[in-house]
């Protein structure tokens, strides 16, 4: 009878262990995991765009594991393993320290969806050298000199600079006459921030526009009544309403709708993903959605078909999201950064990152088309899209080649 110790010695011994076992090598390699974490709200205000990245971020898992999982590990399949940032920064980067510690072995993360969140998130994983994939949209996230934090939308200083005058000059022609007057509502936490700064330093006065309102607040909001009687009274050509959190974004859309500046009669812009929610259709009413504008990093476009249908079958959702959509393509800039790291470790998954220049693979799923990451983390070529509610449904209106329809500028009328 052999001692197992002994024969474990030699590595060509190893397989023949592996043959009495009826257990070959390439057996052994896929069963392998290779975990990845997604930290995200997954509790509180904001718990439903953890829920919507998490489906993005299960279905990419699925498809690259029955696409034959991580070759260059003999086709180790990935974990997706999720944390609950909650609602506030604070417990945030307590969710962040808990992943680091609780799962040493991971390779890389995605997360935190608020900017505020997700600030607070990178402090943590940038010191355990963990790479993280963000759609967070505030400058600062990538303006710290971090080496391990990856943004791949535009910031929101960036989508403020260029989206600004594409929606003026979409107003001008769908009118023919340019916006004069634009009113900012707002909370403040960080992504709203950074949308909002380079429109107050000289990018409204620069266009020609003049800011007629001006009011931030602190989330959740108990009432609108007094912000929107101020719209009301100004009568801006244009609310950019810039909320984070759906609850928020019900509030204010009522309210217009109250003060008779619903139903399409003032041009709402808004940013981020959570106005495309859903559950706004459900809670709001499709006749208050219609024409509401808004401006994100992502959302489905032309080409993205197929994956759009599978992800509706397979969550039961209406459509897919920027949550969604943006942690898909994430958890495949991953596996493009394991194939070429050949090792499930996290720094070298992050310099492998750092070297990925591509307009396949996960490129597909992100607007431009190429994933290249520059030295402070910031996707190369990233553009904004702009998505507008049109019967019921957020469809994808620019730019052009990504659009599914048409925009329409909302009338305003009274």
């Amino acid at each position: 009878m052999f001692d197992r110790r002994d024969i474990l010695k030699g590595g060509a011994a190893t397989v023949a262990v592996a043959a009495v076992e009826g257990i070959g090598p390439t057996a052994h390699a896929q069963d392998k995991v290779v975990k990845i974490g997604m930290i995200a709200p997954l509790s509180g205000p904001w718990a439903r765009q953890g829920e919507l990245k998490k489906m993005g971020g299960d279905l990419a898992v699925k498809h690259v594991n029955a696409q034959g999982g991580i070759k260059a590990l003999g086709g180790a399949k990935l974990q997706l393993l999720t944390f609950d940032a909650g609602d506030s920064a604070e417990k945030a980067k307590n969710a962040a320290q808990r992943m680091i510690a609780q799962e040493p072995d991971l390779v890389a993360a995605t997360g935190a969806w608020l900017s505020s969140f997700t600030l607070a998130v990178s402090e943590v994983t940038e010191r355990a050298e963990l790479p993280l994939l963000t759609l967070s949209y505030s400058d600062q996230i990538t303006s710290r000199g971090f080496k391990h934090v990856f943004q791949t939308s535009p910031t929101g200083g960036t989508q403020a600079t260029v989206a600004t005058p594409t929606l003026v000059n979409m107003a001008e022609k769908a009118t023919g006459k340019k916006p004069a007057t634009v009113a900012i509502v707002m909370d403040n936490t960080a992504a709203p921030v950074s949308f909002a700064k380079p429109m107050r330093e000289g990018g409204l006065e620069k266009l020609g526009l003049k800011l007629v309102v001006d009011e931030i607040f602190t989330p959740p909001l108990a009432d609108a009544t007094s912000i929107i009687q101020k719209v009301r009274s100004a009568r801006p050509d244009i609310l950019l309403m810039l909320a984070t959190s759906i609850p928020d974004d019900k509030l204010l859309l009522e309210k217009l709708n109250e003060f008779g500046l619903g139903k399409g009669r003032l041009p709402v812009i808004a940013n981020g993903a959570h106005i495309g929610a859903p559950e706004l259709l459900k809670t709001v009413g499709k006749e208050l959605m219609e024409g509401v504008m808004f401006i994100v990093a992502n959302w489905p476009s032309k080409g993205q078909e197929l994956i759009v249908e599978d992800f509706k079958k397979e969550t039961g959702e209406p459509w897919m999201t920027q949550d969604s959509l943006c942690t898909y393509g994430d958890v495949w800039i991953m596996k493009e950064a394991l194939e070429t790291a050949g090792k499930a470790d996290s720094r070298a998954v992050s310099q492998a990152i750092r070297k990925i220049d591509t307009t396949d693979g996960p490129a597909k799923y992100f607007p431009g088309g190429r994933v290249k990451f520059l030295d402070n983390g910031r996707r190369d070529g990233a553009v904004f899209v702009i998505a507008q509610w049109q019967n019921g449904e957020p469809i994808t209106v620019y730019p052009p080649a990504s659009a599914l329809r048409e925009p329409v500028w909302p009338k305003r009328t009274g």
